[in-house]
């Protein structure tokens, strides 16, 4: 893996032979995105009535989803090729040429991380998508003219992260866009019983709903905390992935309830003890106990912060200080700004009315 993290999205070199195994083959597999599947159900159908090629599909969404997955799907589906590249693979005009004139009638073209297609490129890309026909400039100089070759129609599936940094030209030539969400705990819990089944290892209904649970909602992760999960139980446990099992390996690898690992903790105790999230946090709670008496309040006051920075989640504390600190932040200011009015407006009333 890339960032040798088990929760990061981005798929490792060494797991893509792992994920294909694993990737669904008909829209009926797959599995979540039920907004999605129901749109490409119908146009399927629609394109296999009329006996055309799918409209151009643009996927984006936080990587690790199944974007890749639901494009061979597609192809599948339609009953034709899938040719898989990326943006940053295509370096020139000539390479996207080659790939184009290659295809076959109705054929897939996958370009994963199409937002990082450079401009020329692109410009190659647009007449490609919308008039099926290649451009090109043949020879140099006065002698250089224009040729048209003309494609068969195939489908262009995008799939991107970055949404917004796809250009206007570009984002408004696919037919069809589709925001791939995170996934439910339900609907990660069958994609482990379903990838379980297929890798071989025996798991039970709560074994699974634990690995689910920790998976932050996105398959890829979800697949490869089987995968370690598995190795525990073989080794360890008696080949079976049990609560008890899928407990102990996730704690093991310091995956915590919520997902998060060790880098992500020592993230947010940096944001609770040094930028102040535990201390915004404690005072919005003694503000909220108006029956509390004042000796408890100083006594409270002095150890809340250390209270909130080592025993609460630092999640919890996290999110309690983003909601406070724009309030207080702004309290502050007004505050500020007043005793400034004060100080110099106490004697000229003029200079009050002057000040912003």
């Amino acid at each position: 893996m890339s960032d040798e993290r088990l929760i990061s999205p981005q798929s490792g070199e060494d797991e893509q032979q792992v994920e294909k195994s694993l990737r669904p083959k008909r829209l009926a597999e797959f599995i979540g995105q039920e907004k999605v599947v129901d749109q490409l159900k119908i146009a399927i159908a629609a394109a296999k009535g009329r006996k055309e090629p799918l409209d151009h599909t643009l996927l984006y969404g936080p990587p690790g989803l199944g974007k890749t997955s639901l494009a061979g799907v597609l192809a599948n589906e339609m009953g034709v090729n899938i040719k898989l590249t990326s943006g940053p693979a295509i370096e020139r005009p000539g390479d996207l040429a080659a790939i184009l004139t290659n295809l076959q009638k109705d054929d897939v073209l996958f370009i994963d991380e199409i937002h990082r297609l450079n401009r020329a490129i692109e410009e190659v890309l647009y007449p490609a998508m919308e008039d099926f026909a290649l451009d090109m400039i043949v020879g140099k100089g006065p002698s250089a003219r224009n040729l048209r070759l003309n494609l068969p129609k195939f489908t262009v599936v995008g799939a991107t992260t970055r949404l917004a940094l796809l250009t206007s030209p570009l984002r408004d030539r696919f037919g069809s866009t589709h925001r791939m969400e995170f996934y439910s705990q339900d609907a990660l819990y069958e994609i482990v019983i379903r990838s379980a089944r297929i890798l071989g290892v025996e798991s039970t209904p709560e074994g699974a709903h634990e690995i689910a649970r920790r998976a932050r909602g996105t398959p890829r992760i979800v697949n490869r905390l089987l995968r370690r999960v598995r190795d525990y139980a073989q080794v360890i446990g008696d080949g079976v992935i049990t609560l008890e099992v899928a407990r102990a390996s996730l704690d093991q690898l310091e995956i915590d309830e919520l997902g998060l690992d060790e880098n992500d903790r020592r993230l947010l105790r940096a944001i609770i003890e040094l930028f102040g999230a535990g201390q915004w946090a404690s005072r919005r709670w003694l503000r909220r106990s108006p029956k509390k008496s004042m000796r408890s309040r100083m006594s409270t006051s002095r150890t809340s912060s250390s209270w909130v920075s080592s025993n609460a989640h630092p999640v919890a504390v996290w999110q309690l200080g983003a909601r406070t600190n724009t309030s207080i932040f702004h309290t502050l200011k007004n505050k500020q700004k007043t005793a400034q009015n004060k100080r110099g407006c106490g004697r000229n009333a003029s200079m009050c009315e002057m000040l912003p």
